[in-house]
């Protein structure tokens, strides 16, 4: 049940007197040419014209973990001439304005919503599928907040509500939980989840008094979204370790980005490594067609040949959903490699995960 008694959430802010490290981090992010050219070798022009579009932040404890230019990291968070020299793609990919009854709200299934709460992140993701607005203090204002609260009080038929953003975690302790209270007091919404990168991007946001206030929404679920091993440090297994043992349940939701993870055994090892920090895989999701990211985009059958080298490779609970948020506001649709590869009279013919073709007996209807 929600919390509203005065003194609970005191509890939940009452270092909020002080500088939290998060923020002293965040206030340190590379959001300018300067910020970056004294580290890497960059085309400060060309960098410049992409900013102009797209904004950049990287905090710096997420620059710091790049270990050399075009590495996994760098190509996540350091823009790209690719961003802006390429019109392929859509503004909009997944058509969520023409979804949103009111703005910062999109319910494109019929029991469940997106609700943007924050405008920003801890890292702009080069890949980012609202980069068209991430990072602009017009994507999120209060009204949109209260006005996206009152249509789901107002339509019982919603149980689920995901927040989003920009990066929920960014906002402070007490503008979350007031969100979050809001929700719970909403006896038809049964489950809230939060997506947030920031247990990766910025994981000394997840303090035990964030994860103590999160803890008292349960049903409540976290999905994050590593995408290499080398964003799994002390400090992101810290994050989620904490957050688990609040009870909030971690699940992972990967994006195929090509040069940064589109390798049988970068994925397998980050699944792998997601399980040791008590995250559990949930999606691999092939790149949203987004316009200013066709430098990442992979052919469909480079996730099937992954997800191929995952089914008998390792555990099952490293094998995450392959799918595809299809273009126009589709929904999601997940895809798997064909197992099936022919039948006869009475069997059908099954291919194992070590490329073994097997009988097995149709179970015929009486």
């Amino acid at each position: 049940m929600a919390q509203s008694s005065e003194h609970k959430l005191t509890d939940f802010i009452r270092h909020s007197d002080r500088r939290p490290l998060w923020k002293q981090l965040l206030s340190a992010s590379a959001t300018r040419v300067d910020d970056i050219s004294a580290t890497f070798e960059v085309k400060r022009a060309e960098i410049q014209r992409v900013i102009e579009r797209y904004p950049m932040r990287v905090n710096s404890y997420y620059l710091g973990l790049i270990r050399q230019k075009n590495d996994a990291i760098y190509r996540q968070c350091i823009p790209s001439l690719e961003e802006v020299i390429s019109e392929e793609g859509l503004d909009d990919p997944l058509n969520e304005e023409a979804m949103s009854p009111v703005p910062g709200l999109t319910h494109r299934y019929p029991d469940r919503v997106l609700f943007l709460v924050s405008s920003y992140c801890a890292v702009y993701c080069r890949f980012c599928n609202r980069k068209r607005k991430v990072g602009r203090r017009s994507m999120v204002t209060p009204q949109t907040i209260k006005d996206g609260l009152e249509y789901i009080r107002n339509h019982s038929e919603i149980r689920d509500v995901l927040l989003s953003g920009g990066d929920p975690l960014m906002l402070d302790n007490k503008d979350l939980y007031d969100i979050l209270n809001e929700l719970r007091s909403m006896g038809h919404v049964e489950i809230i989840r939060i997506g947030t990168r920031a247990p990766c991007t910025l994981p000394q946001r997840v303090t035990s008094e964030l994860a103590a206030m999160l803890s008292n929404f349960h049903p409540l679920y976290i999905n994050t979204h590593f995408n290499h091993p080398d964003e799994i440090t002390p400090e992101s297994s810290l994050a989620c370790r904490t957050l688990a043992d609040y009870g909030i349940p971690l699940g992972c939701q990967t994006v195929l980005l090509k040069g940064v993870n589109d390798d049988p055994v970068i994925i397998k090892t980050l699944m792998q490594k997601l399980l040791t920090i008590r995250v559990r895989p949930y999606y691999l999701f092939q790149a949203d067609l987004a316009k200013g990211t066709s430098h990442f985009w992979t052919p469909l059958d480079k996730g099937l040949e992954i997800m191929a080298g995952l089914y008998g490779h390792t555990s099952g609970l490293c094998a995450p959903h392959f799918a595809i948020d299809l273009p126009g506001g589709a929904g999601k649709v997940p895809i798997i490699p064909e197992h099936i590869v022919g039948k006869d009279d009475a069997h059908l013919l099954i291919r194992d995960y070590q490329g073994q073709v097997h009988r097995y007996p149709l179970m015929r209807r009486k």
